[in-house]
């Protein structure tokens, strides 16, 4: 299944509050349930203004319908095509 890299626009996401990301949080669940088992959140990263989500589905489509459906900004989805650390050099 492929795994995906959203980036989110979300001016001062770095200054949202614990209880506002929780909110968030469980909008986007509730909304990942509506979809079904197909797509997963997998970890999200919060910077100033943007988050970037980590996220495993069939087809940047189904990205999409999520964002929609939560209300979700998603600026830029991009395929993930392979992942390298530290071990890659080894």
């Amino acid at each position: 299944m492929p795994k995906y890299l959203i980036e989110r626009d979300i001016p001062g996401a770095g200054k949202l509050s614990e209880q506002e990301l929780r909110s968030i949080s469980q909008k986007s669940c509730g909304v990942l349930n509506h979809l079904g088992p197909q797509i997963q959140w997998v970890e999200s990263y919060v910077t100033d203004d943007k988050v970037y989500c980590v996220y495993i589905a069939p087809s940047e489509e189904m990205i999409r319908k999520h964002a929609e459906e939560g209300g979700f900004p998603a600026d830029r989805i991009s395929e993930i095509k392979t992942v390298i650390d530290p071990t890659t050099a080894e």
